[in-house]
């Protein structure tokens, strides 16, 4: 480990004060990981002469082939300033947009962040997504501009250009920033304030509200990067220098004769020196000075640059090395590559590692630090309030701002991901050499094993030869018999370490929040869905993890072992104390993915990590052999928990699929279930794309933009058969799009009606598909007479606002009331469907139940009403054109006719109630028959009624309920079965009848895709793109730099292998970032033939165009085995013999 050994790392844990939990976050490509190697080396861990070329923290092998980081590893550093001694866990993070989860993961455990930017790509796409979870997380961030040195070598900018250009990349970042902080303060205001009413004389201004005063009031100005606040670092990684304006405050200002606090304010901005007055003056631009920055910053670096790097001017180079009083080796002064002498240069005159470093310490928070704020967010999800929660769960959040590490306070630790590593990387599995005492130790062993030998051979050959004496000699007894049981004994110990290294080994990736965590400690796992509410008045008061407990989504764990992070390193350590970040091993049985561990039973599950990407590529993968097929389920098993953000699921035919972030992702995935978690050879489809069906309004023109209404219909071959033939028998269907339909058993009858939602409705319930889960989760808890699910103000804030929007949108005379009959949303209960409440007679329950508290409830409806909705998700899940989910789809029920089930039920009830009589008859002729006393009678009258009474007041309202619910399925099943699955069965078949009615679409997924490019290979792009199917928004110059950026959409099913035609095509200089964003309607009409003669005309008769929905429809009914309907031959010719073509 280099100047840092593992006691004086172990010593640092226990000061709390002076430790830091970082990580550096960037766009891909930005600098981060060489930044981090330049930090290690000032550990000594690596030479500073590989810093930026080994890739330290990179330690998987594709990663180093790719040259790109794919997931997030720690380090523990230590730094000495100002006479104390700090101890920093630093993680790198990946850039890529696939490896996004792992960000989320990394920030979760810090308490700071340091932001990289390219100085010349600027603020990029994932510096944005990154900045966001920073803020999310409540995590305080520092900004290195990286990479200064490609303005000097690339772009050629002089200095005053570099400070400009710097001065738009500063407020690049702090625009970002602002936005946020933006939302965040008009969010709180919106919520917590009422607009004033206007006063009397004020009449002109009516009702305007300014919200921009709650933007005032608020002070900001710690949120922003300046670097005269010293969170600013300006450098590049790569040559190994980097700085604060501090650092040469410090060397200014005794030459220069200004006060240092003086010369930090005005260093940065506009401000020259004059020279003759010995002042510092404002207004360097109007006046055409030279900025402070430019004059006694920039300028040397572009001068040392100019003397090492581009004139190679040895004269210079020597009077620049012995005026900062530098010691320059004469290997690095006489080396070939110029960057060698400037990296020795510039490592002791300007080395990032001390500016970066001492920017963490002094700026960044420790863990004692931690808000109040963070804290209430990381213990509560977003349903639940902080008050709602228990009182003694409350009480915890002093033990998370106080930061104990005494015995008195409780453990808890939070768990953000589960990682592989080979079981021959752990500590307890290395070779390690042999100290003198046990060199020593063995030598004794052996000898004394040789003595015994010797002595039982001489036992043996007595045995044999009892009249004869031999003598045995040390000297005649080969060492052959020490090496065979030094081999046979060898032999053991290999199998046994084979053995152990065939298991691939889970270290959870963690950080102390209170109390000290030890090895062989008892501790409790609670699972994100664990509720401390209800497992307190289940649990005893003074339970430990020790005990026998049965309680959901709460284990007990022994913890095995402890480890330092060291890179791809692990140091093996006793215990960890709080606010440090380290892996525990053997928790691979416990924990999925992420997980608290607590010592208190009362300890609520942290709130779920935000992820930025969505898992959108699917592929299904399956042994090259089938009898493999247990591997592979065993490798899919270990590969989800090893990865934050991959899906692993068995759909309905058998398949297992593989669902990850993008294509990047993806080949990471099969590579580690090929070579680590399976280790099989495994085949793998076609990637699988999700589609999304709908309906749209009937269109006005047609497929060559004429109006439809002025055309008459021609018969051609292809033609579409009438309207009314393609619906089987005993389905009704009006001119209108009204389906009728009757249940097997002929008892009831459904109409319904399926309508396009406008777009915005349909994009406001994929917003909030949270919210919708959280109301549904209430009516659940209240349908099924629980005790209701406490909702937060925030929540129920947010849910009112989701309700007004919804009216909003829902505007026109067909759409009057829609949101109030609301009866579910689908798919799985929260999708961007929606299924109304059309009838007049029936009033259900609202779906607004959380905000009203009243619940309407009558009729005979109600005991099948979960039937009608569980056929409506069964119809949203897999829709008519290719079994994809429906999107954007309002599905009316008009009529529900159940009056022969009515007259059914009361013919039961009227028949069971006549049999009741008839027996209650008999038996009390019996009683009169006998002649008893009365006494003796009344017990025998009495004793049933009164049980009868007592079990009738014991039971619940649910359970009368659910009993009425069974005798009417009772009397309803007949030969076609439980009546409430007919009507499933028919709800379905309704609804995918009437989506059939109208027009049916596919909708497709979109990336957005942001390109940046320089100008000779722009036209390359463009033609990409355009090949598959994709469509420019937007090109913008950078301002500065001659690169384009190109903003984009494209398809998800026409992105694979994207990236590598685009670099392919434009030699390297054009990478594209897809980031998922949408679903978008493809206009074609999947089923489109020529129906009218302009139609006929334009395309023919067999419409030989590219269908591209046909297209995409007919892939997903074939990978999923549904009937496609396609000619095997076209276009064939006859056979000829040869003898005919002579």
């Amino acid at each position: 480990m280099g100047h840092t050994n593992l006691e004086n790392i172990v010593d640092l844990q226990k000061n709390t004060v002076n430790i830091r939990n970082i990580c550096i976050v960037a766009h891909v490509d930005h600098g981060k990981t060489t930044l981090a190697d330049s930090l290690i080396a000032s550990n000594g861990i690596i030479s500073n002469r590989l810093a930026g070329k080994l890739r330290y923290m990179d330690s998987r092998e594709d990663e180093q082939i790719r040259g790109i980081t794919m997931k997030s590893s720690s380090i523990s550093l230590h730094f000495s300033t100002n006479n104390q001694e700090y101890l920093i866990n630093m993680i790198d993070s990946p850039g890529h947009v696939d490896f996004s989860s792992e960000v989320s993961t990394a920030v979760r455990v810090c308490d700071g962040a340091v932001v990289v930017v390219d100085v010349v790509e600027g603020v990029c796409p994932q510096t944005q997504a990154v900045l966001r979870q920073t803020w999310l997380e409540n995590i305080r961030p520092v900004l290195v501009i990286n990479k200064i040195d490609r303005l000097i070598i690339e772009l050629k900018l002089t200095p005053l250009e570099a400070y400009i250009h710097l001065q738009k990349i500063l407020e690049q970042v702090n625009a970002v920033t602002g936005s946020l902080f933006t939302s965040k303060v008009l969010e709180e205001r919106a919520g917590t304030e009422i607009p004033a009413k206007p006063s009397s004389d004020s009449k002109s201004s009516g009702h305007i509200y300014d919200w921009s005063s709650g933007l005032e009031e608020t002070d900001d100005s710690h949120l922003y990067f300046a670097p005269d606040q010293g969170n600013v670092v300006f450098g590049s990684a790569i040559d190994g220098w980097g700085f604060r304006i501090e650092q040469f405050v410090q060397m200014y200002s005794q030459k220069v004769g200004i006060s240092a606090d003086v010369l930090l304010k005005t260093l940065w901005g506009d401000y020259y020196l004059n020279t003759k007055a010995k002042k510092i003056m404002k207004g360097a631009q109007s006046k055409g000075k030279k900025p402070l920055f430019v004059q006694l910053v920039l300028e040397n670096i572009w001068s040392l640059y100019e003397a090492v790097v581009v004139r190679r001017d040895k004269e210079k180079i020597d009077k620049i090395v012995s005026s900062l009083g530098l010691t320059i080796l004469p290997r690095d002064s006489r080396h070939t590559d110029p960057k060698v002498h400037l990296n020795a240069i510039c490592t002791q005159w300007l080395p990032i590692s001390q500016a970066v470093l001492s920017m963490v310490c002094n700026k960044l928070p420790s863990p004692l630090d931690i808000t109040a704020e963070r804290v209430e967010k990381l213990m509560c999800v977003q349903s639940r309030r902080f008050d709602s929660l228990p009182a003694q769960t409350q009480a915890l959040k002093q033990a998370f701002l106080k930061c104990k590490s005494d015995a008195t306070a409780p453990v808890i630790v939070f768990i953000c991901k589960m990682f592989a590593v080979d079981s021959k990387a752990l500590p307890q599995n290395k070779q390690r050499p042999l100290t003198q005492e046990e060199i020593v130790q063995r030598r004794e062993q052996a000898r004394k094993r040789h003595a015994e030998k010797l002595v039982n051979q001489a036992q043996q050959l007595e045995q044999s030869l009892p009249g004869q004496t031999l003598e045995i000699s040390p000297t005649n007894t080969s060492t052959r018999d020490i090496q065979v049981a030094s081999q046979t004994e060898q032999a053991g110990l290999n199998t046994c370490r084979q053995a152990r290294e065939q298991k691939e080994r889970f270290i959870a990736f963690a950080r102390v929040y209170s109390g000290t965590i030890r090895k062989g400690q008892k501790l409790f796992v609670l699972g994100p869905k664990y509720d401390p509410s209800e497992a307190s008045a289940k649990l005893p008061e003074s339970c430990s993890p020790g005990d026998d407990l049965s309680i959901p989504h709460l284990a007990c764990c022994t913890v095995e072992d402890l480890y330092l992070l060291m890179g791809k390193e692990l140091e093996d350590v006793h215990e960890v104390p709080v606010g440090n970040v380290l892996g525990i091993g053997g928790l691979e049985d416990y924990v999925l993915k992420s997980a608290t561990l607590s010592t208190s039973p009362v300890c609520p599950p942290f709130t779920p990590l935000n992820f930025e990407a969505t898992p959108i590529v699917r592929v299904a993968v399956e042994p090259k052999h089938p009898s493999e097929m247990p591997q592979l389920v065993r490798g899919m098993k270990l590969l989800n928990q090893a990865d934050p953000c991959v899906e692993v699921l068995v759909q309905e035919t058998g398949e297992h699929v593989l669902i990850t972030a993008g294509e990047v992702h993806l080949q990471r995935c099969l590579d580690d279930l090929r070579e680590r978690f399976a280790k099989i050879e495994i085949s793998s489809s076609e990637p699988i794309v999700p589609f999304r069906e709908t309906i749209i309004r009937p269109p006005k023109v047609d497929m060559v933009n004429e109006d439809m209404g002025t055309q008459h219909k021609v018969a051609v071959i292809h033609q579409k058969k009438d309207d009314q033939s393609k619906y089987p028998e005993g389905v009704n269907v009006d001119s209108d799009g009204l389906v009728t339909l009757n249940t097997p058993n002929k008892l009831s009858t459904l109409s319904v009606r399926a309508m396009p939602l406008p777009e915005p409705v349909t994009q406001l319930l994929e917003e909030n598909s949270d919210l919708i889960r959280i109301i549904e989760q209430f009516n659940v808890s209240v349908k099924e007479g629980r005790e209701a699910l406490e909702i937060n103000l925030t929540t129920l804030e947010a849910i009112q606002k989701f309700k007004q929007k919804l009216e909003e949108n829902f505007v026109g005379r067909k759409w009057r009331n829609a949101v109030n009959q609301i009866s579910s949303f689908g798919p799985r209960r929260y999708g961007p469907n929606i299924l109304l409440n059309g009838l007049e007679s029936y009033h259900r329950p609202s779906m607004w139940q959380c905000l009203d508290k009243t619940s309407k409830d009558s009729g005979t409806y109600k005991d099948f009403d979960n039937s009608i909705i569980s056929g409506f998700q069964l119809a949203t899940l897999s829709g008519p054109v290719c079994e994809e989910p429906l999107m954007g789809v309002c599905f009316i029920l008009e009529k529900w006719d159940m009056c022969r089930v009515q007259q059914l039920l009361q013919t039961h009830n009227r028949s069971s109630i006549e049999g009741q009589a008839t027996k209650t008859e008999e038996s009390q002729q019996q009683i009169t028959s006998k002649e008893n006393s009365l006494s003796e009678i009344e017990p025998v009258l009495e004793s049933p009624a009164g049980q009868d009474g007592q079990i009738e007041s014991s039971r619940t309202p649910a359970e009368i309920v659910a009993d009425g619910k069974c005798i009417s399925e009772v009397v309803l099943t007949d030969c076609y079965g439980p009546f409430s699955g007919q009507l499933i069965a028919t709800m379905k078949e309704a609804c995918r009848f009437a989506f059939q009615t109208r027009p049916q679409r596919l909708m497709a997924a979109m990336y957005t895709c942001e390109i940046m490019a320089t100008a000779e290979v722009l036209g390359r792009v463009y033609a990409v793109l355009s090949k598959r199917a994709g469509r420019v928004l937007l090109e913008e110059m950078k301002e500065g730099t001659e690169m384009f950026i190109i903003k984009a959409v494209l398809p998800v099913a026409e992105s694979f292998g994207f990236a590598d035609e685009i670099r392919k095509r434009t030699s390297g200089l054009a990478s594209p970032q897809l980031v998922f964003s949408h679903w978008e309607v493809i206009p074609s009409d999947p089923y489109w033939v020529p129906t009218t003669e302009e139609e006929y005309l334009h395309f023919g008769e067999k419409a030989d165009t590219v269908n591209q929905a046909h297209k995409y429809m007919n892939t997903v009914r074939k990978r999923k085995g549904l009937y496609v309907e396609e000619k095997i031959v076209e276009h064939a010719e006859k056979q000829r013999t040869l003898s005919k073509n002579k």
